[in-house]
């Protein structure tokens, strides 16, 4: 089967984010956790769903539905900073694997919208 980057790292993205919601919730907050693992693992299950699209507008309404996880994401992961429930280190590296996710997601509709 051919190896697809995106659907790799958003599949560890999202093992990260499980590891951190199981971290929340040992901490007590379960409504911080609930999101952020609702969030963070919905952009992995999304462009996993794109692989099987019925069709290019399929594939890519599921692609930005992914993008759209990822900023609610993002969003979470600097409310967790902010407020001093992860620390800035454990953050920024989370942020910074989200951008790149981001990063992938938006080039990939930009060549979409452009071939289309």
């Amino acid at each position: 089967m051919k190896e697809n980057k995106l659907v790799d790292v958003s599949f560890r993205f999202s093992l990260r984010v499980i590891k951190l919601s199981e971290y929340l919730e040992a901490n007590r907050k379960y409504v911080l956790a609930k999101q952020v693992l609702r969030s963070g693992t919905s952009i992995g299950a999304n462009i996993t769903e794109a692989q099987q699209a019925e069709s290019r507008k399929d594939f890519s309404h599921k692609l930005s539905i992914a993008n759209k996880e990822a900023f609610e994401t993002e969003y979470w992961l600097k409310l967790l900073r902010d407020s001093g429930s992860i620390t800035s280190t454990q953050a920024e590296s989370m942020i910074n694997d989200c951008n790149s996710i981001q990063n992938m997601l938006v080039s990939a509709l930009r060549s979409l919208r452009r071939n289309s």
